[in-house]
């Protein structure tokens, strides 16, 4: 990976690259990517863990809501995940579909890491209904769900920073002691058009991502969403409070066994790389591409929502040390104020569809 960054920065025209492309390089090179490496990255092997790798509870509350969805909405039973990782979201989903609601369903999965791909392969082997496909824009005439878990918070960004009033865009470049950045005044038109649309003034010494990519990849999930919905769950910020001053420095970090990296130049392609995704810029971006708001929700109000506690009602057990004990104890940590979905948010937008709020949880 070193060698195919320091060949992409000497014969680019600054012998600079933007933050962007580095971090899709040092995620998604098909060779050298982190994603793309056969290497365990989700669990406690691996370098970070998800919600629906706490427990399976996650995937099967979805499955019931998107049942009951598909006959409030009159949607077809076809259900796609964006970015599966280890497949177990999909496992928990499908199992529940099977056991308990048992209608026809169609399970989509679009994977780009051959590893990823090989994993959901095994794990799911015995659920005939699932697809999986390289690209999104495979799909055509999609109508369902379109689900993604900690999504946008992996796509490249720009990085900006302003001193002395001025707006400077932070660029990676190498020199001997290895990759370093390097600062330029900000000519990038999609990131001052960014600001402009967010109205976002940064304070002196104040950092921030740019997501510019954001945008493209809203705009093909409309694309090939003709009716139905998009369901977002990730971390972020509303526009207010990435002007927090506690937010000064930005939220860019790297995640290696479980560790948090302040600098992501550090090890490319060894781990992973993240951000806080603007939550306004993929709500005004959305509308601008056909999908309407219908909520943003807290994960934590989410689950309670779709019936987490009955959960725990129907599946008590005094055994402090049984299976179903500790599954409970999963349960709690998701919708606990300290756990880990208080800092995650679900967004749900809708095409072709015109359902309000109150019915998405009304059955």
């Amino acid at each position: 990976m070193d060698t195919y960054l320091k060949h992409l920065i000497s014969n680019s025209p600054s012998r600079l690259i933007s933050f962007a492309d580095y971090i899709g390089a040092a995620l998604y090179h098909p060779q050298f990517g982190y994603y793309m490496k056969d290497k365990q990255k989700i669990g406690r092997q691996g370098d970070f863990i998800t919600t629906s790798n706490i427990s399976d509870v996650y995937g099967r509350l979805i499955a019931n809501w998107f049942s009951r969805l598909c006959k409030t909405a009159i949607i077809e039973p076809i259900f796609c995940e964006i970015g599966a990782g280890n497949g177990r979201f999909a496992q928990s989903f499908l199992k529940e579909w099977h056991d308990t609601i048992n209608t026809p369903l169609q399970y989509i999965i679009v994977e780009t890491s051959p590893f990823h791909r090989n994993l959901q392969k095994e794990l799911l082997k015995n659920y005939p209904s699932v697809i999986q496909i390289e690209n999104l824009m495979e799909l055509q005439a999609f109508e369902g769900v379109i689900f993604s878990n900690e999504l946008f918070d992996a796509l490249p960004v720009h990085v900006i920073e302003k001193r002395h009033g001025q707006l400077f865009e932070v660029m990676v470049g190498y020199q001997s002691e290895g990759l370093v950045e390097q600062m330029i005044p900000l000519e990038n038109e999609d990131i001052l058009r960014f600001l402009q649309e967010s109205d976002m003034m940064l304070r002196d010494n104040q950092r921030m991502e740019i997501p510019i990519v954001m945008e493209k990849m809203l705009q093909n999930i409309s694309n090939v969403l003709t009716k139905g919905f998009v369901v977002t769950a990730d971390y972020g910020y509303t526009n207010e409070e990435w002007m927090n001053p506690r937010r000064a420095e930005g939220s860019l970090r790297g995640y290696h066994q479980h560790r948090m990296i302040d600098n992501v130049l550090e090890n490319p392609g060894e781990m992973d790389i993240t951000t806080h995704i603007h939550f306004d810029y993929l709500i005004q971006k959305g509308e601008q591409v056909s999908l309407q708001l219908l909520t943003k929700l807290r994960q934590d109000e989410f689950l309670v929502k779709s019936g987490i506690l009955k959960e725990l009602e129907d599946h008590y057990d005094p055994n402090p040390f049984s299976e179903v004990s500790k599954r409970n104890r999963a349960i709690r940590s998701l919708i606990m104020p300290s756990g880990m979905s208080s800092y995650f948010h679900v967004i749900i937008q809708q095409k072709g569809l015109h359902m309000s709020e109150s019915e998405l949880f009304s059955l």
